[in-house]
Protein backbone atom coordinates (compact mmCIF):
# COMPACT_ATOMS: atom_id res chain seq x y z
CA UNK A 1 0.00 0.00 0.00
CA UNK A 2 1.45 3.62 -0.74
CA UNK A 3 1.16 5.81 2.30
CA UNK A 4 0.63 9.47 1.39
CA UNK A 5 2.70 12.36 2.63
CA UNK A 6 3.77 16.04 1.29
CA UNK A 7 7.04 14.83 -0.05
CA UNK A 8 6.99 14.74 -3.97
CA UNK A 9 9.37 11.84 -4.68
CA UNK A 10 7.83 8.60 -4.39
CA UNK A 11 10.32 5.68 -2.89
CA UNK A 12 9.19 1.62 -2.76
CA UNK A 13 10.93 0.08 -0.52
CA UNK A 14 11.99 -3.31 -1.19
CA UNK A 15 12.49 -6.63 0.60
CA UNK A 16 13.55 -9.56 -0.50
CA UNK A 17 12.28 -12.27 1.73
CA UNK A 18 11.98 -16.30 2.14
CA UNK A 19 11.02 -17.94 5.61
CA UNK A 20 11.91 -14.46 8.20
CA UNK A 21 8.36 -13.34 9.41
CA UNK A 22 9.77 -12.89 12.81
CA UNK A 23 12.18 -9.78 11.65
CA UNK A 24 9.31 -8.99 8.92
CA UNK A 25 7.53 -8.33 12.20
CA UNK A 26 9.89 -5.97 13.71
CA UNK A 27 10.92 -4.45 11.02
CA UNK A 28 7.28 -3.36 10.30
CA UNK A 29 7.24 -2.26 13.94
CA UNK A 30 10.56 0.15 13.61
CA UNK A 31 10.47 0.88 10.12
CA UNK A 32 6.86 2.17 9.57
CA UNK A 33 7.00 5.43 12.09
CA UNK A 34 10.57 6.26 10.59
CA UNK A 35 9.44 6.35 8.02
CA UNK A 36 6.55 8.35 8.23
CA UNK A 37 8.04 10.82 10.52
CA UNK A 38 10.78 11.49 7.25
CA UNK A 39 7.43 12.81 5.29
CA UNK A 40 7.78 10.15 2.92
CA UNK A 41 5.43 8.99 -0.18
CA UNK A 42 6.36 5.13 0.16
CA UNK A 43 5.24 1.72 -0.46
CA UNK A 44 6.73 -1.46 1.30
CA UNK A 45 7.05 -4.82 -1.07
CA UNK A 46 8.11 -8.21 0.21
CA UNK A 47 9.27 -10.06 -2.35
CA UNK A 48 9.49 -13.20 -1.07
CA UNK A 49 10.88 -16.36 -3.10
CA UNK A 50 8.60 -19.12 -3.57
CA UNK A 51 10.27 -22.78 -2.84
CA UNK A 52 12.73 -23.86 -1.12
CA UNK A 53 15.65 -23.77 -3.84
CA UNK A 54 18.60 -21.89 -3.64
CA UNK A 55 18.17 -18.36 -2.28
CA UNK A 56 19.05 -15.33 -5.09
CA UNK A 57 18.87 -12.08 -3.32
CA UNK A 58 19.68 -10.32 -6.31
CA UNK A 59 17.42 -11.50 -8.72
CA UNK A 60 14.46 -10.87 -6.47
CA UNK A 61 15.34 -7.21 -5.69
CA UNK A 62 15.29 -6.80 -9.28
CA UNK A 63 11.74 -8.62 -9.24
CA UNK A 64 10.76 -6.08 -6.29
CA UNK A 65 11.92 -3.33 -8.83
CA UNK A 66 9.67 -4.42 -11.50
CA UNK A 67 6.55 -5.38 -9.96
CA UNK A 68 6.51 -2.31 -7.53
CA UNK A 69 6.17 0.02 -11.03
CA UNK A 70 3.81 -1.81 -12.65
CA UNK A 71 1.64 -0.70 -9.23
CA UNK A 72 2.86 2.43 -9.54
CA UNK A 73 5.75 5.35 -11.17
CA UNK A 74 8.07 5.22 -8.44
CA UNK A 75 11.41 7.35 -8.70
CA UNK A 76 13.11 6.28 -5.85
CA UNK A 77 14.00 2.87 -4.97
CA UNK A 78 15.55 1.28 -1.44
CA UNK A 79 16.75 -2.03 -1.25
CA UNK A 80 17.30 -3.19 2.66
CA UNK A 81 17.74 -6.40 4.64
CA UNK A 82 14.45 -7.80 6.47
CA UNK A 83 17.13 -7.81 9.51
CA UNK A 84 18.52 -4.08 9.67
CA UNK A 85 16.76 -1.53 11.49
CA UNK A 86 18.19 2.11 11.50
CA UNK A 87 19.28 3.54 15.00
CA UNK A 88 19.14 7.07 13.81
CA UNK A 89 15.60 8.92 11.87
CA UNK A 90 18.02 11.79 9.99
CA UNK A 91 19.16 8.21 7.83
CA UNK A 92 16.76 9.58 5.02
CA UNK A 93 15.38 6.73 3.18
CA UNK A 94 15.14 8.53 0.12
CA UNK A 95 17.37 9.21 -3.10
CA UNK A 96 20.15 11.31 -4.17
CA UNK A 97 22.15 12.55 -6.65
CA UNK A 98 24.19 9.77 -6.22
CA UNK A 99 23.31 6.02 -5.65
CA UNK A 100 23.70 5.98 -1.63
CA UNK A 101 24.63 3.36 0.92
CA UNK A 102 22.64 4.19 4.03
CA UNK A 103 23.69 1.18 6.17
CA UNK A 104 27.71 2.30 6.93
CA UNK A 105 27.45 1.31 10.44
CA UNK A 106 26.21 -2.09 11.38
CA UNK A 107 26.49 -3.41 15.44
CA UNK A 108 27.44 -7.05 13.92
CA UNK A 109 30.33 -4.86 12.41
CA UNK A 110 31.23 -2.94 15.82
CA UNK A 111 29.58 -0.09 14.06
CA UNK A 112 32.71 0.61 11.05
CA UNK A 113 32.66 0.18 7.60
CA UNK A 114 33.72 -3.39 6.85
CA UNK A 115 35.77 -2.28 3.60
CA UNK A 116 35.73 0.99 1.54
CA UNK A 117 33.69 -0.99 -1.76
CA UNK A 118 31.09 -2.45 -0.26
CA UNK A 119 26.84 -1.44 -1.19
CA UNK A 120 24.64 -3.80 0.85
CA UNK A 121 22.38 -4.27 3.54
CA UNK A 122 19.96 -1.05 3.21
CA UNK A 123 20.68 1.08 -0.21
CA UNK A 124 18.83 3.47 -2.39
CA UNK A 125 18.94 4.52 -6.19
CA UNK A 126 17.06 6.52 -8.33
CA UNK A 127 14.91 4.60 -10.87
CA UNK A 128 17.65 6.21 -13.85
CA UNK A 129 20.47 4.62 -11.50
CA UNK A 130 19.17 1.89 -11.57
CA UNK A 131 18.21 1.66 -15.79
CA UNK A 132 21.57 2.89 -15.88
CA UNK A 133 23.66 -0.09 -14.28
CA UNK A 134 21.18 -2.68 -15.64
CA UNK A 135 19.87 -3.45 -11.82
CA UNK A 136 21.50 -6.07 -9.85
CA UNK A 137 23.15 -9.06 -11.64
CA UNK A 138 20.66 -12.52 -11.49
CA UNK A 139 23.61 -14.74 -11.70
CA UNK A 140 24.27 -14.77 -7.72
CA UNK A 141 23.01 -17.72 -6.19
CA UNK A 142 23.63 -18.43 -2.63
CA UNK A 143 25.34 -16.14 -0.17
CA UNK A 144 27.42 -13.69 -1.20
CA UNK A 145 28.75 -11.25 -4.46
CA UNK A 146 25.80 -9.53 -5.26
CA UNK A 147 26.59 -6.36 -2.93
CA UNK A 148 30.40 -6.61 -4.54
CA UNK A 149 28.77 -6.78 -7.94
CA UNK A 150 26.17 -3.56 -7.59
CA UNK A 151 29.50 -1.57 -6.36
CA UNK A 152 31.32 -2.47 -10.10
CA UNK A 153 28.16 -1.63 -11.80
CA UNK A 154 28.37 1.98 -10.22
CA UNK A 155 31.71 2.49 -10.35
CA UNK A 156 31.76 1.23 -14.14
CA UNK A 157 29.45 3.68 -14.89
CA UNK A 158 29.42 7.01 -12.74
CA UNK A 159 33.54 6.21 -11.74
CA UNK A 160 34.28 5.08 -8.39
CA UNK A 161 34.35 8.17 -6.50
CA UNK A 162 30.23 7.74 -6.94
CA UNK A 163 29.19 6.02 -3.66
CA UNK A 164 27.00 8.88 -1.28
CA UNK A 165 27.33 7.63 2.52
CA UNK A 166 25.74 9.63 5.39
CA UNK A 167 28.22 10.11 8.59
CA UNK A 168 28.92 6.91 10.96
CA UNK A 169 26.48 8.12 13.78
CA UNK A 170 23.88 8.68 10.90
CA UNK A 171 24.50 5.90 9.43
CA UNK A 172 23.75 3.67 12.34
CA UNK A 173 22.03 0.07 12.27
CA UNK A 174 20.82 -2.67 14.23
CA UNK A 175 21.47 -6.38 12.92
CA UNK A 176 18.53 -8.69 14.30
CA UNK A 177 20.21 -11.47 15.13
CA UNK A 178 19.70 -14.77 13.25
CA UNK A 179 21.22 -17.62 11.50
CA UNK A 180 21.65 -18.04 8.47
CA UNK A 181 19.20 -19.28 6.24
CA UNK A 182 18.57 -23.25 4.82
CA UNK A 183 19.19 -22.86 1.08
CA UNK A 184 21.69 -19.45 1.60
CA UNK A 185 24.99 -21.71 1.45
CA UNK A 186 27.94 -19.84 0.60
CA UNK A 187 28.44 -18.98 -2.99
CA UNK A 188 31.59 -20.88 -3.96
CA UNK A 189 31.63 -18.86 -7.69
CA UNK A 190 31.16 -15.18 -6.29
CA UNK A 191 34.86 -14.44 -7.11
CA UNK A 192 34.77 -15.78 -10.55
CA UNK A 193 31.39 -14.29 -11.48
CA UNK A 194 32.65 -10.94 -9.99
CA UNK A 195 35.41 -10.79 -12.15
CA UNK A 196 33.02 -10.41 -15.15
CA UNK A 197 30.80 -7.79 -14.26
CA UNK A 198 32.39 -5.32 -16.54
CA UNK A 199 32.01 -7.83 -19.73
CA UNK A 200 28.24 -9.37 -18.71
CA UNK A 201 26.25 -6.24 -16.54
CA UNK A 202 24.67 -5.28 -20.28
CA UNK A 203 23.36 -8.26 -20.72
CA UNK A 204 22.41 -9.61 -17.20
CA UNK A 205 20.41 -7.76 -15.03
CA UNK A 206 16.91 -6.11 -15.26
CA UNK A 207 17.11 -6.37 -18.74
CA UNK A 208 17.33 -10.13 -18.67
CA UNK A 209 15.17 -10.94 -15.68
CA UNK A 210 12.87 -14.10 -15.81
CA UNK A 211 10.41 -14.75 -12.83
CA UNK A 212 7.07 -16.20 -12.76
CA UNK A 213 4.58 -14.04 -10.35
CA UNK A 214 3.02 -16.72 -8.38
CA UNK A 215 0.84 -14.17 -5.78
CA UNK A 216 0.17 -11.27 -5.05
CA UNK A 217 -1.13 -10.24 -1.33
CA UNK A 218 -1.95 -6.81 0.25
CA UNK A 219 -1.89 -5.68 3.21
CA UNK A 220 -2.39 -2.35 4.84
CA UNK A 221 1.49 -1.74 5.72
CA UNK A 222 3.09 -3.82 3.26
CA UNK A 223 2.56 -5.69 -0.19
CA UNK A 224 3.53 -9.56 -0.12
CA UNK A 225 4.52 -10.86 -3.61
CA UNK A 226 5.07 -14.48 -4.04
CA UNK A 227 7.44 -15.07 -7.06
CA UNK A 228 9.13 -17.82 -8.46
CA UNK A 229 12.80 -17.40 -9.56
CA UNK A 230 13.88 -20.39 -11.19
CA UNK A 231 16.93 -22.15 -10.05
CA UNK A 232 21.07 -22.06 -11.13
CA UNK A 233 21.68 -23.38 -14.31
Amino acid sequence: MLLKSSQSKVVAIIIPFRNRHQHLIQWLYYLHPVLQRQQLDYGVYIINQDGEGVFNKARLMNAGFAEALKEYNYTCFVFSDVDLIPMNDRNFYGCFSKPRHLSVAVDKFDFILPYSAIFGGVVSLSKEQFLAINGFSNSYWGWGGEDDDIYQRIAIKYGKSSIARPDMATGRFKMIKHERDVHNELNLHRVEILERTSSTMEEDGINSLRYTLNKIEKDTLYTFITVDIGSPK
